[in-house]
């Protein structure tokens, strides 16, 4: 099938498309920037949500389209509301209006675990709104959807805007992490290779029109996340917790609000949280080159 993936060029775009592409899929990108990380034989188109003609063009012809495109660093969101809603929302309304247009077979929507939550501020708004809109479309037009949850990801290819990369980059560089917490929260860190091989696994019929949660199987409090990259790293790594509130992010669950049920998948082979963090740490500093 040929599927467009907009927010391509991103984190979790970039090994989607991966995924996709090991399947067999004629792979599009859409984003902002060209991709660093595409492969050969993935097309590359540059534009935004936002403008309907250039996303018009780019979904013409494709099957599927993966919607990623948005702001999606919940600080970022909190900091720029407008901006996060224009891009959210009105970007996914776009998509869904093209998409339809086009009779695409499935649009898949990449969510957040947050919806479940009365945390998560503006993030939590639009990705609840966007998920009202893609409900509203497969009711009034028939439009087969699959709205993907995410929880906490990392890995490869991250950036400033990834918890777990500010805080391998910043135990890097002064051997020191400073946590805006008091260590208790728990998270259930997903690895973003294992995240974009389920995500490419779901245009099976068993989950159209459903909604899937991904997150890690590994449940663990911040604090042991931080004594574990302390003790990969050798140890002499000093932890600062600093235990002012961190507005808009849960503690120990984000499910306190329930909009409609979703399942939960987990895949068979995953990839452990140790061995993936000591993968961030040697991809972090191949990518810094050699030092003086």
């Amino acid at each position: 099938m040929r599927i467009i993936v907009t927010g391509g060029s991103g984190f979790l775009g970039s090994h989607l498309a991966d995924a996709l592409s090991k399947r067999g899929h004629d792979v599009v990108l859409f984003d902002l920037r060209p991709s660093p990380y595409r492969q050969d034989g993935q097309e590359m188109i540059v534009g935004d949500v936002l403008d309907l003609d250039a996303l018009d063009k780019a979904i013409k012809g494709c099957d599927v389209v993966y919607h990623l495109a948005a702001v999606a660093d919940l600080d970022e969101a909190i900091k720029s509301p407008l901006e996060s809603v224009r891009v959210n929302v009105v970007g996914t309304a776009n998509a869904l209006e093209l998409a339809r247009k086009h009779e695409i077979k499935r649009f898949v929507f990449a969510s957040t675990i947050y919806v479940y939550s009365e945390h998560g501020s503006f993030y939590r708004t639009t990705k609840r709104a966007s998920e009202q809109l893609i409900e509203d479309y497969r009711k009034q037009y028939g439009l087969p959807h699959t709205i993907v949850r995410f929880g906490s990801l990392y890995g490869p290819r991250a950036d400033h805007h990834n918890s777990l990369y500010r805080m391998l980059t910043q135990a890097l560089d002064e051997r020191r992490i400073d946590y805006r917490g008091t260590g208790k929260e728990i998270r259930e860190y997903i690895h973003v290779v294992d995240a974009a091989e389920a995500a490419a696994e779901i245009l099976g019929n068993a989950f159209e029109n459903e909604s899937i949660s991904l997150t890690g199987r590994e449940r663990m409090t911040t604090r042991e996340m931080l004594e574990m990259i302390n003790e990969i790293m050798g140890g002499g790594i000093t932890l600062n917790f600093q235990t002012d509130n961190h507005e808009g992010h849960y503690v120990q669950t984000p499910y306190s609000y329930t909009p409609r049920l979703g399942k939960k998948m987990a895949r068979e082979t995953y990839i452990d949280l140790g061995l993936g963090l000591l993968d961030c740490l040697h991809d972090l500093d191949k990518s810094r080159g050699p030092k003086d």
